[in-house]
């Protein structure tokens, strides 16, 4: 009696990709059933800080600071839901023709109200001949928010943001380069961990999330830090053939 065929390395592969595809939709599953009786539990709570807010007694303001409390770590669990949710389905990308330069700014308008806020002088060196590459750019744009959110929080008195782009053997690059806190190697080992952070009320799944979308575009992202001299984020994506180059528009005379 001949011994039963061994699976081939792509049967293996498969059957993880879809063991994993069952966990996370049961995980999101989870998720989106624990967000419907939160979303009861602080409504709830919202109206009954209403009611309270109408008595001026020492019992009815000892009880409101209470409700703030509850309130606070109800929308924590909702932010802390949303990213996990935002974690677990990340889609495949619906991939268009792009301009990288053209999302990096796309990126920086958005940005630059909390940038004056916070006290950060954004600076940009983006190649003007660089190849088009292709993008979802909903899900490119929010894992650069996530990369730029990141730096924000590692400069809380204010500093510099530069962002460039270039072209490189393997495709384009974007780097993010802060001059913030920047991290240790321990840090740096795990910071695309989900669930890892270092920030008091952090998810952890930010970096992790951005890294997932840009793996999804066929991409790779690296990072590089020291304690105390800033942080570089690098994203490099492929260039497909026969994509045109983004050119800037000729001056008109």
């Amino acid at each position: 009696m001949n011994p039963p065929a061994q699976p081939t390395p792509d049967e293996v592969n498969q059957k993880l990709v879809d063991q994993y595809t069952e966990i996370a939709q049961l995980a999101g599953g989870l998720a989106h059933e624990i967000k419907n009786p939160l979303s009861t539990i602080g409504l709830n709570v919202e109206l009954l800080a209403e009611d309270l807010n109408a008595d001026d007694s020492p019992q009815a303001r000892r009880a409101l600071a209470k409700i703030a409390v509850v309130q606070r770590e109800c929308q924590r669990l909702q932010d802390l839901l949303n990213d996990f949710l935002a974690f677990a389905r990340v889609r495949k990308p619906r991939l268009e023709s792009s301009d990288l330069n053209e999302e990096v700014r796309r990126l920086i308008d958005f940005f630059r109200p909390k940038a004056r806020e916070s006290k950060i002088e954004v600076v940009t060196y983006l190649q003007s001949d660089l190849p088009g590459v292709l993008l979802d750019r909903e899900t490119f744009q929010s894992a650069l928010l996530n990369l730029v959110i990141n730096a924000q929080q590692a400069m809380p008195g204010g500093g510099q943001l530069v962002i460039s782009t270039e072209a490189t053997p393997r495709g384009v690059a974007l780097h993010l380069i802060d001059t913030g806190s920047g991290m240790d190697l321990r840090t740096r080992e795990k910071i695309f961990d989900a669930f890892y952070t270092t920030k008091s009320g952090g998810s952890g799944l930010g970096l992790p999330i951005a890294r997932k979308i840009v793996e999804s575009h066929g991409g790779q992202m690296r990072v590089d830090s020291e304690p105390q001299r800033g942080t570089q984020f690098t994203i490099e994506l492929p260039v497909p053939p026969r994509l045109p180059r983004h050119d800037p528009p000729a001056p008109v005379a």
